[in-house]
């Protein structure tokens, strides 16, 4: 499960944060094998800016769950303080930290000139993970007399997420790969083929590992499932029409919204391509997407203002996944 501490009107930032906390308890419970958090910046409607603090609040918060980031975003970052941090995560929450990495910078201009950081740093990606790496494993030569402390020999898995260039970059490095999102999936499809053929074996993975992610929404109708969509998806419409990405609003009050043509679109676009129904609906799709995909995980990153409906969604995937 991947938590993107998405806030809602009528409910503020540290109150979306603190819910993560809960759902990461929640999902402890129903039986969740990894829970995640993100890396926003400067969004109205993500709380999340800080994984690698939100991750230790998880952490200490549960007790057999494995902890990470999906993902730190590292061109934002100095791969020796990434580092750094989660040899602290993982000294402190031993055997349960995962290290989940993308090479997305800020949203917009103004975000990345105040992270001092601009388009082209994603292109590094690939060398600041080798560098990350060297770090872990006390190989890198860049730096002679400096150790990342205490970090440095500590055992800490490592994924990639799949933006742009990711998939060929984790294939290079002998990483697990975090691919979606399930509207487009023969996309995923494909992206995951090109991973398996340029996988090479390294000390971290002998063979290729894929997570796939998507957003998945399970009720007792496919009406109701569909209706836990339907927030993100007009946050989604208005972020690509205003330019901001708005906190949650009740499905109620979007449904009775007047929406321009252009609105409209995209709103149908974003509801579109979902895992979404009952739970026999859900499994069969579910069951589509591994054979077609071969993933050796699902991630869920499913988000909607109804905190009620949402619990009782991930309850039930957890009946349908028989955790």
């Amino acid at each position: 499960m991947l938590d993107r501490s998405r806030t809602r009107e009528g409910h503020p930032a540290p109150e979306a944060l603190r819910d993560t906390v809960e759902l990461a308890r929640t999902a402890e419970q129903l039986g969740y094998h990894r829970f995640w958090v993100s890396e926003h910046h400067s969004v109205p409607g993500v709380a999340g800016s800080a994984p690698t603090v939100l991750a230790a609040v998880v952490a200490a918060a549960t007790h057999r769950i494995r902890v990470g980031t999906g993902g730190v975003m590292l061109p934002n970052h100095q791969p020796l303080v990434v580092a750094e941090q989660f040899g602290v995560l993982e000294s402190l929450f031993p055997g349960r930290i995962d290290m989940g990495l993308g090479r997305s910078v800020g949203f917009t201009g103004g975000i990345r000139r105040a992270l001092g950081r601009d388009t082209g740093d994603a292109d590094r990606f690939g060398e600041q993970l080798t560098e990350l790496l060297g770090w872990l494993d006390g190989t890198q030569r860049a730096h002679p007399e400096v150790h990342a402390r205490p970090a440095e020999g500590l055992r800490i898995p490592a994924y990639v997420l799949a933006t742009g260039e990711g998939a060929g970059i984790a294939a290079r490095a002998g990483l697990p790969l975090v691919v979606g999102d399930l509207r487009a999936r023969g996309r995923v499809s494909e992206i995951v083929e090109v991973y398996r053929k340029e996988f090479r074996p390294s000390a971290r993975a002998e063979e290729p590992y894929v997570v796939v992610s998507g957003t998945v929404a399970v009720a007792a109708t496919e009406e109701e499932a569909r209706r836990i969509l339907i927030p993100e998806a007009w946050a989604l419409a208005h972020s690509r029409t205003r330019g901001s990405f708005p906190p949650l609003r009740p499905a109620e009050e979007i449904e009775a919204l007047e929406m321009t043509p252009k609105e409209r679109e995209l709103y149908e676009g974003a509801l579109a391509g979902h895992v979404h129904g009952t739970e026999d609906l859900v499994a069969a799709q579910l069951s589509e997407v591994s054979e077609r995909t071969g993933a050796d995980e699902l991630l869920v990153t499913t988000s909607t203002y109804d905190r009620t409906a949402l619990l009782d969604s991930y309850a039930r995937l957890a009946r349908i996944a028989g955790l």
